[in-house]
């Protein structure tokens, strides 16, 4: 890890190059004001689908190609291994993170392991409908119950995390349920592992489509919940 590197932001892209032409300057904006000794790490596909690379030299980002696959979890693991900061944030590139909320997760790196923006705490909230909204409830109760995570949104990947810690996970899940192995396996490390969640309001993406497939969403966290759950 560099020496004096504060903070790495990660972020999955996937045909992203409308939204972080919005992202990216406002994201560079906002945390030059807490910190000036950081990088944003913009994690595309293998091979480029769109003028994301272009995107990011225009805007001072860090551009670098999916390794091994171009899952979600292919996108977490290579930013991982790539990212210098002591401490580590992901957000996403549809414009559901706002860049302005960071400041508001970032105040409290010192105090606690993960720090989570969370949409179902007293004060959060999310755009999704109302079938997507219970999905994920459940979702997340699940998780937090059978896996013993105490907090309220587990599968909102828009968190803070200590960098050291992150790069001593194996990670194995390749869909988007690499977001709850990573606290799973942060708290299985770490029993004393501290969460913080803060109020955040979840927005619907900018421009684009998700990348998700509905069933094979849910397929994916069951699966993923019974192999965290009973694996070694």
């Amino acid at each position: 890890m560099t020496k004096n590197m504060n903070f790495s932001v990660i972020i999955p892209a996937y045909l992203e190059e409308e939204n972080l032409q919005i992202i990216l300057p406002e994201l560079q904006e906002e945390i030059a004001k807490i910190t000036k000794e950081y990088e944003v790490l913009v994690i595309d596909t293998m091979k480029s689908k769109d003028n994301t690379k272009d995107v990011c030299s225009k805007h001072g980002a860090v551009y670098i190609n999916r390794e091994h696959g171009d899952n979600y979890g292919d996108a977490i693991v290579t930013g991982i291994k790539y990212a210098k900061g002591e401490y580590v944030l992901f957000m996403d590139a549809d414009g559901s993170h706002s860049p302005f909320f960071i400041k508001n997760l970032y105040k409290y790196k010192d105090e606690y392991d993960v720090v989570i923006a969370s949409r179902y705490v007293e004060g959060g909230s999310t755009d999704n409908s109302s079938v997507l909204i219970l999905m994920s409830k459940v979702v997340n109760i699940l998780y937090s119950v059978i896996l013993n995570l105490k907090c309220k949104d587990v599968s909102n990947s828009f968190k803070l995390y200590k960098g050291q810690q992150l790069k001593k996970l194996n990670l194995k899940c390749q869909n988007f349920d690499v977001v709850e192995e990573i606290l799973f396996k942060l708290n299985k490390h770490n029993k004393n592992l501290s969460i913080k969640e803060i109020p955040f309001a979840f927005k619907k993406r900018m421009f684009g489509s998700t990348k998700r497939n509905l069933f094979a969403f849910i397929f994916s966290y069951l699966v993923t919940i019974l192999k965290l759950r009973f694996g070694k």
